[in-house]
């Protein structure tokens, strides 16, 4: 789990990740052993940030008019943003035990 896509920066670690008819579910926490860490985990507590987004390669890919549609990808990341390139690419803060 990466803080805006820096792969200096992280923030947790995923621990399930499911895909459906809907897209990729992913369940995690986020840590507090650097300043990103908690900084994101308090701005994520708050609701001020509340975004994901995914790095991916490109495995599949074909042209649809002025499309390109993926129909395979390599995930590398998902990370924690401010502004997701996907509106529905959000999370949502649980308890943890």
């Amino acid at each position: 789990m990466l803080w805006q896509h820096d792969g200096r920066a992280v923030i947790g670690r995923w621990e399930r990740m499911t895909e459906d008819e809907r897209g990729l579910f992913v369940e995690g926490f986020i840590g507090d052993w650097s300043a990103d860490a908690r900084m994101a985990k308090a701005v994520c507590k708050a609701g001020a940030v509340d975004g994901l987004s995914i790095g991916f390669r490109t495995a599949r890919a074909r042209k649809s008019g002025r499309l390109r549609v993926l129909s395979g990808v390599g995930l590398w990341e998902v990370s924690v943003v401010t502004f997701p390139a996907c509106p529905g690419a959000r999370l949502r803060v649980a308890k943890r035990n």
